[in-house]
């Protein structure tokens, strides 16, 4: 199954180079982890991924606080 492309082709090297000036999408967090869209939803219902928001009907994510959530994460695997 693939998934549609999203509207910025390589949102991971967009994390690596600098945050990006707009909010991300579903799309946008499971190409940055290599998940199914389906996997973000479920992190989202769950509350263990990173914190999204709405605007409107649509969920969006803060480059910063999906940072902050690999940061906090990639501490937790090292401790």
């Amino acid at each position: 199954m693939s998934r549609p492309s999203s509207s910025q082709p390589n949102a991971c090297a967009a994390l690596r180079s600098g945050l990006p000036d707009r909010y991300l999408t579903p799309d946008d967090i499971a190409d940055i982890f290599e998940v199914p869209k389906e996997t973000v939803y479920q992190w989202r219902r769950k509350r263990i991924g990173p914190p999204g928001f709405r605007i409107g009907k649509h969920l969006r994510y803060d480059p910063a606080d999906v940072l902050a959530y690999v940061v906090e994460r990639m501490a937790a695997d090292a401790a």
